[in-house]
Parts: C-alpha cells; structure tokens; sequence
C-alpha cells in the first residue's frame, strides 16, 4: 500500500512540475513532509541552484511543538531567511501532497513572515 501511494503522490508531484518553473527572482518553494519532519527549499530552476533551505531540525525551530505547528515556524524561519536573500515572491510547490495540515501550515507561516505567492 504505501508503495501505492507513494508512486501516486509522485505521479502528482510530476504534473505540477510541467507546469512551474522558479527563477532566481521567483523561486520554488520545494517541501518533502516525512513522518517526523518537514523539509523545504527556495529553488531557482533555471540554474539548478537551491538558494535557501529549511527544516524542522534546524535550532532555529523551537522543539516541544506538535508537527503543525512546527511546520508553521519552519515556514516564517523561511521566509526570514528568504529576506535574507532579497527574495519576497515564490511560487508553492506542495510535491505532490494534498494542501491541507502540515502543508498548509508551512505556506501560512510563509505568508505570515512576509512571503507573496
């Protein structure tokens, strides 16, 4: 079963990626979600560059949270790191997994720490 749904879930992520590119002045925003942790990315397409990354593991991220709202401070550290950088619009790249929880939770904290996509 989780063969199944993996390859599914890859399936899905492969339709999305014909249809977005990121650049070096609008990234992708890249996210795997495993079990216990959240990953993400600011990826420039064109040159094949990960600009900025982020997970759940980082010190940055307060541990003791539950997984939502972990993914939520992973996703305003993102967005601190993304100023950093002078980069303020994105483009989400959800990989595959359906727009709600975790994932969405990642996208709101981005939005909340000043991130337009």
């Amino acid at each position: 079963m989780k063969f199944q749904k993996e390859n599914r879930r890859k399936r899905i992520h492969m339709r999305i990626r014909n249809k977005i590119r990121g650049n070096a002045e609008c990234p992708r925003i890249s996210v795997y979600r495993s079990n216990l942790q959240i990953y993400c990315q600011l990826i420039d397409d064109l040159n094949g560059h990960t600009l900025v990354s982020v997970s759940s593991k980082d010190a940055a991220v307060e541990k003791g949270l539950n997984k939502v709202e972990q993914s939520r401070a992973v996703g305003k550290l993102l967005a601190a790191k993304a100023k950093e950088a002078n980069i303020e619009k994105v483009i989400f790249d959800r990989s595959g997994y359906l727009y709600h929880g975790r994932i969405k939770a990642l996208a709101d904290g981005a939005r909340e720490g000043g991130l337009n996509f």
